[in-house]
């Protein structure tokens, strides 16, 4: 795929959605945090009903590690691999109080050394909270980058850095909520909506479907 043509995907995607944001629900970067950690392998809709009840009883890391294991699990037990998560979420708000004075820090290094924090968690946050140039693949991002022509890569991270190349300047800071969005609602897994998809003409995929 040429620069132009992903110029023109990013600019229709960006007249559409011309803000466009994260469907999980957050105030702050430590509740940003806490919140992608708890969506791994779990929808977003399932992790706001939870962090619903459970960001007003602790919009602190200190208020969320007095909740202690057993009160963390009462409100996430819903949300799948939830023991895990919450020693995650408890051993990452004790690091966040010792190491960075109660703040979420702003690099990559110091996320990834968080309890549950991967590259695509620490990327999220960069991007998210501290509107920085990064790029977080999911399956969506992977999926779309791959079928579209926009970037395509045989794994996460080769998608990624040839996003952070390929993606205008103008674009790249948002460019990750609208291929998540793009591949969760439009260019989805089984059967691409290729007939309602304002991209059609330029993506590059060749089973394209007919209908909606």
């Amino acid at each position: 795929m040429n620069a132009a043509k992903r110029l023109e995907i990013f600019r229709r995607l960006h007249e559409d959605n011309p803000e466009p944001k994260t469907e999980l629900n957050y105030s702050s970067p430590f509740e940003l945090l806490i919140a992608v950690i708890l969506s791994a392998q779990a929808t977003d809709v399932g992790v706001n009903k939870a962090t619903a009840r459970l960001f007003p009883l602790a919009r602190t890391p200190q208020a969320m590690y007095a909740l202690g294991y057993e009160g963390l699990c009462e409100h996430i037990k819903t949300i799948g691999l939830y023991p895990t998560k919450a020693r995650n979420v408890l051993e990452t708000c004790r690091l966040l109080v010792e190491r960075h004075g109660g703040e979420v820090p702003q690099t990559r290094e110091e996320l990834e050394a968080l309890p549950g924090v991967g590259r695509k968690t620490a990327n999220v946050v960069l991007n998210t909270a501290f509107r920085q140039p990064a790029m977080a693949v999911d399956t969506h991002i992977f999926r779309v980058s791959n079928r579209t022509g926009i970037a395509p890569g045989k794994n996460v991270l080769e998608v990624e850095k040839k996003l952070l190349k390929f993606v205008p300047k103008d674009y790249l800071l948002d460019a990750h909520h609208w291929l998540i969005l793009h591949g969760r609602y439009v260019c989805q897994a089984r059967k691409p909506r290729c007939g309602s998809c304002r991209i059609e003409d330029l993506c590059e995929f060749k089973g394209k479907t007919s209908d909606d």
